[in-house]
């Protein structure tokens, strides 16, 4: 029984450190990384506020608890 239970705190513990919110500037660089990886050339990534996004379509990521988003905008050349 007593493994048993180490086993649930041990997982609950895991849970709780992969579900951390990402700081903004870290994910926006993960994102950015994907982007290039694609040979994106020209592109815009913004972090804003939830009342700043017009548009949920243009999000690719939310961050900070969620109290921010990443947007994406690919420019035309």
């Amino acid at each position: 029984m007593k493994r048993f239970a180490l086993a649930v705190i041990a997982c609950a513990l895991t849970t709780s450190v992969l579900a951390a919110p990402k700081p903004c500037e870290e994910l926006k660089a993960e994102i950015e990384t994907k982007i290039q990886a694609n040979n994106v050339s020209s592109y815009t990534l913004e972090i804003v506020t939830n009342d700043e996004v017009h548009d949920q379509n243009l999000v690719v990521g939310s961050c900070e608890n969620g109290t921010k988003k990443i947007i994406y905008q690919k420019n035309d050349t």
